[in-house]
């Protein structure tokens, strides 16, 4: 069944007659008839009667008429569904990340996309860099957003910002005292760290080595939730990720010690499948990532 065939017998059938059916379709009257008797020989059944006023539609008719204006009903459903997504009230929106961006960017750039456009559905993975990749690979999410890129075939990968890592301690820390503190002193303060086999706590030791520093924790932790609370508590002096201490800056929890002679950055990675195009959602989402108002200049 030819699909335009259809398309112009409806509106004939609506209009009650071919020259009208023919005015709405914008389609000469002589094609209208042409198309609906071809329509007719495909399916081997009278559709109209031509009458005098117009014309009647046959049982056949009748019966192809409901199809036809069903059909017609979910092309036009189709295209406002279409409309909808291209204008982000509808669709779904996924994203995963890894620990560090995951807890403390991700959370806000998803809270301002949901007032912007609610009717989107959001799905938030928080993971490792390997399963955000893997996650990615299946289809599960469409973007993710990792502190490391380890083995990424089959993935396009981009540095999105350079994360800074920055030295913190309680306001009333004695360092803070001071304009300026060398990494070698701030080494001999007792040290708050991640855990060992941490990606943070690499970075940090690995800028540490490059100034024949390193540091002996008083605490390894396995969050940096736990960390700055450790900090905060009077336990030590930490570097964390700044991304990690907005609210406690503002609060007055936490300060972070200028350190004259280290300087710390690690690149935070967006990921997706290579050759895919981003939706609509996703392409808002990669513009609030980009605003100032979610990412600290390093």
């Amino acid at each position: 069944m030819n699909r335009n065939h259809l398309a112009l017998f409806n509106a004939v059938a609506q209009a009650g007659g071919i020259s009208r059916g023919a005015e709405q379709a914008r389609v000469s009257q002589p094609a209208v008839s042409k198309q609906i008797k071809e329509l007719e020989e495909a399916l081997k059944v009278r559709l109209l009667e031509r009458l005098p006023r117009g014309i009647r539609l046959t049982q056949a008719g009748r019966i192809l008429a409901g199809y036809a204006e069903r059909l017609a009903a979910l092309e036009r459903e189709a295209e406002r569904a279409m409309e909808e997504f291209r204008g982000l009230k509808r669709g779904r929106l996924s994203v995963g990340a890894s620990t560090t961006i995951g807890a403390y960017l991700v959370p806000q750039i998803l809270g301002e996309f949901h007032r912007r456009h609610p009717r989107v559905e959001l799905q938030f993975e928080i993971a490792n860099t390997q399963d955000i990749q893997r996650l990615l690979k299946s289809g599960v999410v469409e973007i993710g957003l990792t502190e490391g890129v380890g083995e990424a075939e089959g993935l396009d990968s981009e540095v999105f910002h350079q994360d800074k890592l920055v030295a913190i301690g309680s306001p009333s820390h004695p360092l803070l005292k001071r304009r300026r503190v060398s990494a070698r002193e701030l080494c001999q303060e007792p040290f708050v760290l991640r855990e060992q086999g941490s990606g943070t706590r690499t970075v940090i030791e690995l800028a540490l080595a490059k100034r024949d520093l390193s540091v002996k924790p008083v605490l390894s932790l396995f969050s940096t939730e736990a960390i700055k609370r450790a900090v905060i508590s009077g336990l030590g002096v930490a570097i964390v990720s700044r991304l990690a201490i907005g609210l406690e800056l503002q609060l007055g929890l936490l300060a972070i010690i200028p350190i004259k002679d280290l300087i710390i950055h690690r690149p935070l990675h967006l990921q997706r499948l290579q050759g895919t195009t981003p939706s609509p959602a996703v392409a808002q989402f990669l513009r609030l990532l980009s605003s100032p108002e979610f990412l600290t200049p390093s």
